[in-house]
């Protein structure tokens, strides 16, 4: 399977296309929940917040912006802060 651009991935999104929630899921998924498992050391937490951060992506494509950095880079952020904010609360 080809890696897709961000940039054709993020217009998939936003055209509503759910395929391409899955396959963001599938090639940045396991980053954004090992971040959160190491910054909140829990598995649940990580968890919910790696599927806050995919919804949040689902709901609001255009909240990233390919011409800023990398979705990865985009994804881990919104993880990091996630996790920090649910480590400060647990």
């Amino acid at each position: 399977m080809r890696l897709m651009s961000d940039m054709d991935l993020c217009a998939r999104l936003t055209a509503g296309d759910l395929d391409a929630l899955a396959d963001a899921y599938d090639e940045h998924g396991s980053y954004v929940y090992g971040v959160a498992v190491k910054v909140t050391g829990s598995q649940a937490f990580a968890e919910e917040i790696t599927q806050g951060v995919f919804v949040a992506l689902w709901e609001q494509p255009l909240s990233y912006d390919p011409s800023l950095g990398s979705l990865r880079g985009w994804l881990v952020s919104r993880a990091l802060h996630e996790s920090a904010l649910r480590s400060k609360v647990g």
